[in-house]
Order: structure tokens, then C-alpha cells, then sequence
């Protein structure tokens, strides 16, 4: 991306632009070679897009050797006020969207959910899985997902491009620049509130409207300024990533989450909440505590920094370049319209539950009002709008090519085989060995459907009526459901820890050295809050 002073001074000539092109392809291992040199073949971590090829093609290859299965899926037909049942063979029974159809069913949840819209994708109805024909994902099938993947999450991704646009449109006029080094000063000496204030901030907003796809904007404009503060670009990607991600993993009142999640188990949200505010402090406290310690590390030692070896890179591309301009009237304009558009998204999100094409035309109205207070000429703006937006294509491919992975499993008719496959296995055993294996199922399952809305209406209906066979409440069942999709978050190529890490371009396998040591108390931690809520809750 476009970042520091080049493009809030013209002076940025070709030997320059040289320079930044070649070090843009050295390898994640390579430092800059002399031209006397000979060059070293070394390995290295594969790139975020590389990753994900290797992951769909594990996926297509789970296609041939996991046999195909569907369960019968419930829908509520709104036109004709009645609930549609297609079963694996392709066939379609209506019967009168009543609870007691529900019932007799024994599908969990409440009719109203599903009149009131609250549940509005097809739920599997227990006990009807069925083998069907093998539907193998071939050379076609593999070379189409990820265009069909950038298809299907269009809407992201112009979020991301407009996004893009006005941030380059900040950075060329300095807005940025000057904003970083006000904030600076104001923090001076006491950085770390940076990292309590903002963590916190991430954690509200997961807890509550599962702040997650939105984070990306935050990058941009975050990076310098820990850059700034001393410390480096990890800590920015844990601030903001895991900041969200303990939030979501540990939600309270999320719509798309919780709210989803207990309206298919036919339970209120109140339900043993004080159970998930205990679990949200307990996490929210070991996760900041574990990111604070790093960060103190790295900026008494920047050795310390596990991509150490990008440390100048990073802040020739974030940090700043000599002096900030003067924090002019028209910078103050643009920043106050970029903020205010934040606090519009997160008021629609909350408020009115907005998706992304909502949330995009905020920033494009946001973009309309930078044209007339950025003081830039017609001209200027378009291309540093066009550049920004362009800046962020290899973002928006990641976000592409992650829902492919999800493509090939759905088209190769083998989620509810997995599903069905574990739903099998933790049947019948003791409450507090099943609510572990809950907990690892869930970890499994969140990898393979890397949607938490669509996870929660595919197997709570399948997975409460099991907790209830060995005493184990729905509440605990959508505790594990939450536990184990966030706990894979953290690493999974499905995810958006590859959007996010391309956003700052640090490798993914400095992420893994990073977050394994929290990953894995996370999952202690997460275990043990299961075992306790079985127990008593």
C-alpha cells in the first residue's frame, strides 16, 4: 500500500520506486542481495494466496475420498406461509409452519424464529442423513471455485476497494501522517494505553455485533501508529485481530452468533449469560495480558520482534518519513468525515444489523465528501482514490479465495458427512467427556464452515438434542459451538487471518510463532470453562 512520505511529497523519483518495486519481491527468508552476490536458493513460508491453493486442494481431495451425504433440510417458505422440507433425494414436502411441526420433527427452536426471519437459512432436521451420490470436485470444479468465490463475496470486497480508496486519498494529502504524529504526542509515555484502550474497543465490538470483516479498515490507519509508539507490526495485528477475535469467541449479545445460535436451540439469549460475561472477562483478561507482555518485549528489545527481520521494511512502508506536514484545516476535515464514517457503520450494525452493502455506501459517501474537502483537484483525487483502491487487490483476492475452500466442500456433498460423522461420535458419552469432544468437534467443523450464522443453524439442531441425552445443557452446547469456531479462527487459511496479515504483509508463519503459545492455553482455558459450565450451570 501507499504509505509515508512519498505521496504527501512529489518528490518520488524513479530510482526510489526502484528500490521499493525490488524489495516487494524478495522472499520472506532473503534479505537483499549485493550485486556481487551470487543469489541463495532458500525455502520459505508460501505466500497467503499460495496457502490457500494448498488448503482447496486438500478440500477437493476430501471430495473423492469422504463419502457424500446430505440431511433434509427445513425451510420456512414466506410466500406461502408454510415450512418446506427437500430431502437428499431432491423431493419437497410442505407441512404447516406450526411449532408443533417443529416438534414432531424434533427440530430444536421456536416457530417464531423462523416467521419472524430471525432463522432464515435451511436448518438439517435430525436423524434424516442420507448417503447420496459421490459428487467429486474435479479440474473444473477446482479452477472455478475461487472465481465463483470472488463472486460470492463481492460485496467484501468493494467494501475493501472503497475502503482502499479513501485511505489513499488520506494518505497523499498527509492527513494521515499528521494525524499519527498528534496522536503520538498525546500518548507519549504512556504507549500502552494504546494497546489496553484499542483491545478493549475490538472486544466490545466482537462481544456484541461480531466485529470481524470490518477490522481491515483499521490496519491502515493503526500501523503507523504503533510503528510510531515503538512497538512492531505484530503487535498491531494482535491488538486489533485478537482483540476482535476474544470478542467473538467469547460473545454475549452477538446477533449473528448467539442470537442465531439460541433461537436454533429454542432458547432465550438471556439464558446463563452470566456464564458468557465470565468466560469474556476470564479470556479477555489472558489474551491482553499475553499481548502486553509482548509488546513490552519488543519495545525494550525490537530483537524480540518475531518478524525482527522486516523491521526495516516495515517502517520505510509505515512509519513516518522526517517531519509530518502541518495538521491543516483540510486534513482535519478529512479525517473528522473518514471518523464519523466508523461511527455511522457501527451504529447501522448494531442498530439496523446493516451487511455489507450498507456498510460500503457509507464509505462512498464518505469518499463524496472527501472530493470537496480534501482541496485536492478532480484529477488528483481520482487517481489516488483509483491507486488506493488498487493497492488492495491482493487483500481482496485472499477474501476471494478463502470462500472457494468453502465451495468445494458444499458442492462435493460432504459438510453434513462431517457433521454427521461427529454428531455419531460424541453420542452417549459422559457429560464432561462430551463437552470436550464438543469442544473439538466444534474446532473441526469451524475450519469446514467458516461461517458462524451457518454453522450454528447446520448443527445446533443436531448437536443440543445429544447434550440433552447426557445432561449436558444447550447453553454449554452453544458455549462449545462459540469456543471452538473462535479458537480456530486464530489460525485457519479460511478465515480472515490471511486478509489481515496481507494487509501489513507479514508471513503467515510469523503469525503462527506468535499466536501458538495463546492459541494453546486459549484451548485450556476454553476446556476448563466447558467442564465448570456442565458441571454447575
Amino acid at each position: 500500500m501507499r504509505w509515508g512520505g512519498d505521496h504527501a511529497t512529489p518528490a518520488f523519483n524513479a530510482t526510489e520506486k526502484g528500490k521499493i518495486v525490488s524489495e516487494a519481491t524478495m522472499t520472506e527468508e532473503e534479505p537483499e542481495l549485493k550485486a556481487s552476490e551470487p543469489k541463495k536458493r532458500k525455502l520459505h513460508f508460501p505466500t497467503a494466496i499460495t496457502v490457500l491453493f494448498i488448503v482447496m486442494l486438500f478440500a477437493a481431495a476430501l471430495t473423492y475420498i469422504v463419502p457424500a451425504g446430505e440431511y433434509s433440510k427445513l425451510l420456512y417458505d414466506e410466500d406461502a406461509g408454510v415450512l418446506t422440507i427437500t430431502n437428499p433425494d431432491g423431493s419437497v414436502e410442505t407441512k404447516e409452519a406450526t411449532q408443533a411441526t417443529l416438534d414432531e420433527l424434533g427440530v430444536s427452536g421456536k416457530i417464531e424464529s423462523y416467521l419472524d426471519g430471525s432463522i432464515s437459512k435451511p436448518v438439517a432436521v435430525p436423524g434424516t442423513y442420507q448417503r447420496v451420490a459421490q459428487n467429486p470436485q474435479g479440474p473444473l470444479e477446482f479452477l472455478l471455485s475461487p472465481i465463483r468465490g470472488v463472486y460470492d463475496t463481492i460485496d467484501i470486497i468493494l467494501f475493501v476497494f472503497i475502503l482502499g480508496g479513501c485511505i489513499g486519498v488520506l494518505n497523499y494529502m498527509g492527513a494521515l501522517a499528521a494525524g499519527v504524529a498528534a496522536l503520538s504526542r498525546l500518548t507519549r509515555g504512556k504507549e500502552y494505553l494504546l494497546i489496553i484502550i484499542l483491545s478493549l474497543l475490538m472486544v466490545a465490538g466482537g462481544t456484541t455485533f461480531g466485529l470481524c470483516e470490518e477490522t481491515i479498515a483499521l490496519y491502515p490507519i493503526l500501523m503507523p501508529v504503533f510503528i510510531a509508539a515503538g512497538y512492531d507490526a505484530m503487535t498491531c495485528i494482535a491488538v486489533i485481530f485478537v482483540g476482535s477475535s476474544v470478542g467473538t469467541m467469547y460473545s454475549t449479545v452477538n446477533p449473528f452468533a448467539i442470537g442465531v445460535a439460541t433461537k436454533a436451540a429454542g432458547i432465550a439469549m438471556s439464558e446463563q449469560m452470566s456464564w458468557r460475561f465470565i468466560a469474556l472477562g476470564i479470556g479477555t483478561a489472558m489474551a491482553l495480558a499475553y499481548v502486553l507482555r509482548y509488546a513490552h518485549k519488543v519495545r525494550l528489545d525490537p530483537s524480540q520482534s518475531v518478524c525482527y527481520d522486516f523491521k526495516d521494511k516495515i517502517e520505510e512502508k509505515w512509519g513516518n518519513q522526517g517531519e509530518a506536514p502541518a495538521f491543516d484545516l483540510h486534513m482535519k476535515l478529512s479525517l473528522g468525515a473518514f471518523g464519523l464514517a466508523f461511527v455511522v457503520l457501527v451504529y447501522g450494525i448494531v442498530r439496523y444489523l446493516w451487511w455489507f452493502d450498507t456498510m460500503t455506501s457509507v464509505f462512498l459517501a464518505c469518499a463524496i465528501v472527501l472530493a470537496f474537502v480534501s482541496g485536492l483537484e478532480e484529477e488528483t483525487f481520482m487517481d489516488q482514490f483509483i491507486g488506493g483502491a488498487g493497492d488492495l487487490m491482493s487483500v481482496a483476492l485472499v477474501i476471494g479465495v478463502a470462500r472457494a475452500v468453502n465451495m468445494l466442500l458444499e458442492d462435493g456433498l460432504i459438510s453434513d458427512t462431517i457433521l454427521y460423522f461427529f454428531s455419531n461420535l460424541v453420542a452417549g458419552m459422559s457429560p464432561v467427556l462430551f463437552i470436550v469432544m464438543m469442544l473439538v468437534v466444534y474446532i473441526i467443523l469451524g475450519f469446514f464452515i467458516n461461517s458462524s450464522s451457518g454453522l450454528a443453524v447446520l448443527s445446533i439442531p443436531i448437536m443440543a438434542p445429544l447434550g440433552d441425552a447426557v445432561g449436558v445443557s444447550k447453553p454449554a452446547i452453544i458455549a462449545a459451538y462459540n469456543y471452538g469456531q473462535g479458537l480456530i479462527s486464530y489460525i485457519t487459511p479460511t478465515g480472515l487471518i490471511l486478509a489481515s496479515l496481507a494487509m501489513v504483509d507479514v508471513p503467515f508463519s510469523r503469525w503462527l510463532k506468535f499466536i501458538n503459545p495463546l492459541l494453546g492455553a486459549t484451548i485450556v482455558l476454553n476446556a476448563l470453562l466447558l467442564i465448570a459450565q456442565a458441571l454447575i450451570g
